[in-house]
């Protein structure tokens, strides 16, 4: 099973930022634009809009990290999480 975080990036905020690259390294994390995402299989996107979006599709395991790293991250706006078979 596998976790997709979709992070509304914060107004004027670097999305390159989400994670740190130890964090991606660590937890094989994948951090996508919701084009990169259409192209690699996933459906149903919203439409954000105005607005920065990056999904982040980590296994279920990684999730409580990459979870607490986003709530602690000024460069987040908002996010919801989604779980993926």
């Amino acid at each position: 099973m596998m976790v997709v975080f979709e992070v509304v990036v914060a107004p004027g905020a670097d999305p390159n930022t989400l994670l740190s690259e130890g964090t991606k390294r660590e937890t094989m994390a994948q951090v996508m634009t919701l084009e990169e995402a259409r192209k690699v299989g996933f459906a149903g996107l919203p439409d954000p809009g105005d607005k920065v979006v990056r999904l982040i599709a980590v296994a279920k395991r990684d999730a409580p990290w990459i979870h607490r790293a986003l709530e602690t991250n000024d460069a987040v706006g908002t996010f919801r999480v989604h779980e993926v078979d």
